[in-house]
This record gives C-alpha cells, sequence and structure tokens, in this order.
C-alpha cells in the first residue's frame, strides 16, 4: 500500500475512532499523514502517537470540515510549502450526524450535515483527485453508510448525504480507474465509535456492529477491488436482504426498529 498509494494519504476526521483507525492501519504500512479534524486536542494526541509507535510523518490541521475554503487552503498551502508531499490517497470519514425527528432538527444541523459530508468530500475529492490523474496513481475512500440503502427515520437526512457518498464512489470509480486511481465506497453499519456508543447508550447495539479497526481494515483491503465495500457477515446479508428481498416500505420499517434507540 506505500509503494501503490503513498508516501501521503490525508485523512479527514482523523482525531478519534474511526478515522484514528484508518490513521494507524496507514500508519502501520509506512505511510505519511496529513491528519484533519475539528477537534485539536485528540488530533494531535493522534498525531503524537502515531508519529512515535510507527516512525511515520504526520502533520495534523485543526479545522471544521464544514468548511471547505479553510480545509482547501490548508491543503494548497501545505503542498505550495513542501512541494516533497504528495498525497496519493484521501480517507474522507468526517461526519454530522442529525439524530432526531426530522421536524424537530434545526436548519444549522442540516446545514452543516449538508457541508460536511456531502460539499467537502466532494470538492476535496476534485482538489486532490487532479494530481493523482496527473501522477496516474492514487487512491479515494469515501464513507458511506447502511443507512444509506434506504429511508432511515431519526437519521433522515444523514442516511440521505451517506447515500450521496456511495454513489458518487460508484461513478468515480469508473471514471478514475483509467488513470490509475482506486476508488471504494465504504457502507458500514454501525462502528463502535464513542460518538456512536454515546448515541446507543439506552439500548443493546445493533446487529452486526463491529470494532473501529475491523472496519478500517476491511476498507483498506477492498481498495482496488470494486466500487463499494461493506463489512461484516451480517452486514452483508442485511444490505442484500433490505434491498433485494424485501419492499423498500418494509426496509424503512426495519430500518425504524434498528434507529429508534438513538438519541
Amino acid at each position: 500500500m506505500s509503494f501503490k498509494y503513498g508516501p501521503w494519504a490525508l485523512v479527514a476526521g482523523g482525531s478519534n475512532g474511526l478515522g484514528a483507525a484508518f490513521a494507524e492501519a496507514l500508519a502501520r504500512r509506512g505511510l505519511n499523514l496529513v491528519l484533519m479534524a475539528r477537534e485539536k486536542e485528540r488530533l494531535e494526541a493522534t498525531a503524537i502517537r502515531l508519529k512515535e509507535k510507527y516512525s511515520v510523518d504526520v502533520i495534523s490541521f485543526a479545522v471544521d470540515l464544514a468548511d471547505f475554503e479553510k480545509v482547501k487552503n490548508i491543503v494548497t498551502g501545505l503542498l505550495a510549502d513542501r512541494p516533497e508531499i504528495s498525497i496519493s490517497l484521501l480517507i474522507y470519514n468526517a461526519a454530522f450526524a442529525p439524530i432526531g425527528m426530522f421536524e424537530n432538527t434545526s436548519e444549522e444541523h442540516l446545514s452543516l450535515a449538508t457541508a460536511v459530508n456531502v460539499r467537502t468530500p466532494l470538492l476535496l475529492v476534485k482538489l486532490l483527485s487532479a494530481p493523482m490523474i496527473q501522477n496516474k496513481r492514487g487512491g479515494i475512500v469515501l464513507m458511506s453508510s447502511l443507512a444509506g440503502a434506504q429511508g432511515s427515520p431519526k437519521l433522515a437526512a444523514y442516511a440521505a448525504t451517506k447515500s450521496f457518498n456511495a454513489i458518487l464512489a460508484e461513478g468515480l470509480w469508473k471514471e478514475l480507474k483509467p488513470h490509475g486511481i482506486d476508488v471504494v465506497g465504504c457502507c458500514a453499519g454501525a462502528v463502535l465509535t464513542p460518538g456512536y456508543q454515546q448515541a446507543e447508550k439506552n439500548t443493546k447495539p445493533a446487529p452486526g456492529s463491529m470494532t473501529a479497526d475491523a472496519v478500517a481494515e476491511q476498507t483498506l483491503k477492498a481498495l482496488g477491488k470494486g466500487p463499494i465495500v461493506i463489512p461484516g457477515a451480517v452486514n452483508k446479508i442485511a444490505r442484500f436482504f433490505l434491498t433485494r428481498l424485501v419492499s423498500r416500505k418494509t426496509a424503512i420499517n426495519i430500518m425504524l426498529k434498528n434507529t429508534g434507540g438513538l438519541s
């Protein structure tokens, strides 16, 4: 992976949880990292730990990923100041998930969801894929969700944005392959991150729940093998069942049973 996608990878949303798991998996494979996330202390702690543990170069930027202009300025500034850095792998893991009924969700939270989950990954892929195309090599991982395979009550806006990322990954997988760029969209089920565990504090984890490390490993191993990866056997079966064997109406009702305990 270091030879094919290195020497530098950018992980958006890399301070903790799944993003930190992706960062560690890449550092273990010898890639240098650019980490971006909003929480400065966690981000810097993750950067220091990975740098010391794996002897790789790790640069961190505390930035709100809802603000693409700031993200763009950071990336372009870094590449201008350090021309030896070539980012050939993008992992976009950052997400904002408004939880609750749509009628009770604020305009601010809906705007944040579209900014973090749609606008920034779309434009960041545009920004970083240009040099990848020129160099005829690279990789892009976009995090989607099983929630995006159908309407998901109490996660309606989030699920819609995750559907966008899956469809974007599928289209880019075909378009960018002739340029030597591998693209995969990860449709993960429940991932046992601090954020998910907090949201599920009053109920048991959903069936098929996986650790962040397992999701990151299965996703990276799928890069170059197809447009979509679904980590976990239970989640593969669930997606097949919900998208192929039952009606959309039934699938939405089933999702409600799984999301009803979120808060």
